[in-house]
């Protein structure tokens, strides 16, 4: 069952997935659309789940699910991959590829457009003053609907990213 993000408790599970590229307007009404057409069917086991999905920033897709109704199961979960990654291949055929799965990247919130920094680079840019403690990103961890809705920006120092900001002991 379908139903708008704001209608999932701050409990709901959610899922966090970033778009390899800025999606166009165009393409993030496709993929809301898509997504809220797959959810309407979405079960668990023949179980109906109550879930949502929205487009944030043109580059994150974020899946709810309220399990408070029933429970995603791993085939559920699945299945919610494979919605995302027909999408992608719709998207991809008509312009520049798109991976939603790609969780190779760090998205940085910067003058407020987003932006991307290889995790292998993530060390470097620290070194070059281009990523600091006090740099926002997208926490694409979160666990939670509530979590998503008041904290999903955070601060590079205050995240997973912390431990590149630690003094090295001389």
């Amino acid at each position: 069952m379908y139903v708008q993000f704001n209608q999932l408790p701050d409990s709901a599970r959610v899922w966090v997935y970033q778009a390899s590229r800025e999606l166009t307007d165009a393409e993030s009404e496709q993929v809301r659309a898509g997504m809220e057409q797959s959810l309407t069917g979405w079960a668990a086991h023949g179980q109906a789940l109550l879930a949502s999905a929205q487009v944030v920033a043109n580059r994150f897709v974020v899946l709810g699910v309220d399990e408070g109704f029933n429970l995603p199961s791993g085939c559920s979960i699945d299945a919610s991959v494979r919605m995302l990654t027909t999408l992608a291949q719709q998207l991809s055929q008509s312009g520049e590829a798109i991976n939603f799965t790609d969780r190779a990247v760090a998205l940085v919130a910067e003058n407020g457009a987003v932006s991307t920094i290889a995790l292998p680079a993530v060390k470097a840019a620290v070194t070059a003053g281009q990523l600091t403690p006090d740099t926002l990103l997208y926490d694409t961890l979160v666990q939670t609907a509530g979590a998503f809705r008041t904290g999903w920006q955070v601060r590079a120092g205050d995240s997973w990213l912390k431990r590149y900001f630690t003094p090295v002991a001389a």
